[in-house]
């Protein structure tokens, strides 16, 4: 399920440097550097916009250029995805909040005629397009080691991709809806990106997440994680946010920071 906030797109400036490979489900692929690890690769799992917003593809260039690895961006939907590129004026900054109006035209103008494909990418449904995706890379790619990260949607589907042995490794960006038991479930190592203010998860539940996980490293120290907070930001900063806000984008940037960082760290180490 996506909030308010998942249906505000803002496009970052560049042009995408990678291509779609219709041979790997229509998958966007950008490519290592010529020095890069051969044996390793990244996937990036979209927000409710999926690959028709383009900022996903830049920053899956970006990470592949600095951390050196090839990286993938599945196309989680195979179809239209959940929202559209229209543009829904809600609050960025985490002194800002949506008003009812703002719920209401969420509500009517986003959910309801997205319902049909809420329930058609249901998590089921998409964790089995992604199982089949990272055996296709398995079967056809040299690849000895998987990262993902997730944003919104796609960091609800990270943190129950953690709990598979298709991944070493996860980055999660303020997730959509998820539950304490897919934490416990978790076997990976993983990092976590929260904006001050999410009207996605509770203060609480992510309190809850980290206990959860902080009591799984007792167990198994080999389960590092950390938890990093983005003063002033709301849900959705880290893959799509409003240039006129300077602080917001220096956020964004320094959340694809913290991602390139743990998969260097977690990845290639």
């Amino acid at each position: 399920m996506s909030c308010p906030k998942c249906v505000e797109g803002y496009e970052l400036p560049g042009q995408p440097t990678g291509t779609i490979q219709p041979e790997y489900q229509g998958a966007y692929f950008a490519p290592r550097p010529e020095n890069g690890q051969k044996d390793v690769a990244a996937i990036l799992l979209t927000d409710a916009f999926g690959l028709p917003l383009k900022n996903c593809k830049l920053m899956a260039d970006k990470i592949a250029a600095q951390v050196g690895c090839d990286v993938w961006v599945p196309d989680l939907f195979q179809g239209p995805p959940i929202l559209p590129l229209n543009a829904m004026n809600l609050p960025d900054r985490a002194d800002q909040r949506p008003t009812i109006l703002d719920w209401f035209r969420f509500i009517f103008g986003n959910i309801i005629p997205a319902l049909p494909r809420i329930i058609r990418n249901r998590g089921s449904v998409v964790d089995a397009k992604l199982a089949s995706f990272v055996a296709l890379l398995k079967e056809t790619k040299s690849y000895e080691k998987f990262g993902a990260v997730g944003y919104c949607f796609g960091g609800s589907v990270a943190i129950r991709l953690a709990s598979t042995n298709l991944v070493n490794t996860v980055v999660v960006v303020h997730p959509g809806s998820f539950s304490i038991s897919e934490v416990r479930a978790m076997g990976v190592p993983s990092s976590w990106a929260w904006p001050e203010v999410d009207v996605a998860v509770s203060p609480q539940k992510i309190l809850e997440a980290e206990a959860a996980l902080a009591s799984k490293k007792v167990a198994n120290p080999s389960l590092e994680y950390e938890f990093k907070e983005y003063p002033g930001t709301q849900h959705g900063f880290a893959a799509r946010p409003n240039l006129k806000y300077p602080e917001i984008v220096e956020a964004h940037e320094k959340a694809l920071e913290q991602t390139i960082s743990w998969f260097k760290k977690t990845l290639l180490g």
